[in-house]
């Protein structure tokens, strides 16, 4: 059987961006992450070692935000490959990240993409 785990409106000030300016002085990002996988035993038997923890997939994408990118798709695809390596049961997991008020040359709420894989 297989169920999802959501982490939602995850936030961090990170360093990402295409632009020069966007490396060094940073903005505002939302994750939004979506685990696809195996039940196992975790619910039957009420089994936390076999869960996927929530707080070590957060500390993991965290530290993927922390490193600098000049797209949004690398920080997806880079979380996503970062969280599948922690726990091979996981069929799929599903990563959106959002940049908050980017700068377009006018007022636009995010830019967001989303990966799954």
């Amino acid at each position: 059987m297989l169920y999802t785990i959501e982490l939602q409106e995850m936030e961090f000030k990170a360093y990402h961006g295409c632009f020069d300016l966007e490396q060094k002085v940073g903005n505002r990002f939302k994750v939004n992450l979506k685990i696809t996988t195996e039940l196992g035993a975790v619910a039957e038997e009420d089994d936390i070692t076999q869960a996927v923890n929530y707080f070590e997939v957060y500390q993991r994408v965290r530290e993927v935000m922390a490193h600098k990118q000049r797209t949004i798709e690398a920080v997806a695809l880079r979380i996503i490959l970062a969280v599948r390596a922690m726990y091979p049961q996981i069929e799929q997991v599903e990563c959106s990240v959002a940049k908050l008020a980017p700068p377009l040359g006018g007022k636009v709420a995010k830019a967001s993409v989303t990966l799954k894989g």
